[in-house]
């Protein structure tokens, strides 16, 4: 495999109040834009426990870490599914907070924000994807950028890596700037690229296919990889729009 491609899609939760909207009407059109992307990584958010079931067992090809056990009835899980030919090295399910293995919320999150990344091999080269969903503020999603950043640091720089998620933050953030190399309050954030360039697409739709808010899902990598091509998802899936989000996707060569 000499190409890596990733999509990252907020589901939103199946427990929203949502009408038409809900889970269970959507469900089968999330099942059937995976299928017809199939990427090698599928990094989603705000998964409630039946939504992690569901699509578990309808994506028999791929693997997926992320899950906390045991959990609240109403949590919510960052799960990294990936393809079986993948190997899994090493797992970390995190809180963006000052506890990060301790379930915790920290730097004023409204709620225990989290991140899940694991180590892959693919095709015996070693690669880091990471998959997070950040809180509202500024001081909030500081301090979880600050975080991944010292749960990064456990491997090395040179590894390829991929961060993903809905990171409620434009690229006019704070956050973004630290993350993407820029040196906030005097200290040096992360050194992430970019997949897309100005002028940046809307990801946030509200289940209406109308852009409702900025660029805040991310794909930022790092490392030896080499961006060939991204693209934001802005149509529905068999008149369906899987979630309230766009699906974000990239593909690398590795």
């Amino acid at each position: 495999m000499k190409r890596l491609s990733v999509l990252s899609l907020n589901l939103r939760f199946g427990l929203a109040d949502d009408g038409p909207n809900a889970w269970d009407y959507r469900k089968e059109s999330v099942v059937k834009l995976f299928k017809k992307q199939s990427p090698d990584l599928i990094a989603t958010q705000e998964a409630n426990h039946f939504q992690i079931d569901f699509l578990a067992k309808n994506l028999s090809e791929y693997s997926y870490i992320g899950r906390r056990h045991p959990a609240p009835k109403f949590w919510q899980d960052n799960i990294l599914f990936y393809r079986k030919p993948i190997v899994c090295k090493d797992d970390v399910h995190f809180f963006l907070s000052q506890t990060p293995h301790i379930p915790s919320r920290s730097f004023g999150s409204r709620y225990p924000r989290q991140a899940t990344m694991g180590l892959f091999h693919v095709n015996s080269q070693p690669l880091i994807c990471i998959d997070t969903h950040l809180d509202f503020e500024t001081p909030a999603q500081m301090g979880a950028a600050w975080v991944i950043k010292e749960q990064l640091a456990s491997y090395g720089e040179e590894i390829p890596t991929v961060l993903m998620g809905d990171f409620n933050a434009t690229p006019e953030s704070l956050c973004y700037q630290w993350l993407t190399g820029k040196e906030v309050n005097g200290e040096n954030g992360l050194d992430f690229d970019e997949t897309f360039m100005m002028p940046y697409p809307s990801t946030f739709h509200r289940f209406t296919g109308e852009p409702a808010g900025g660029y805040i899902d991310w794909v930022l990598y790092r490392g030896p990889l080499r961006l060939e091509a991204c693209e934001v998802l802005q149509g529905p899936v068999d008149g369906i729009y899987p979630s309230d989000h766009f699906p974000v996707t990239a593909i690398f060569d590795l």
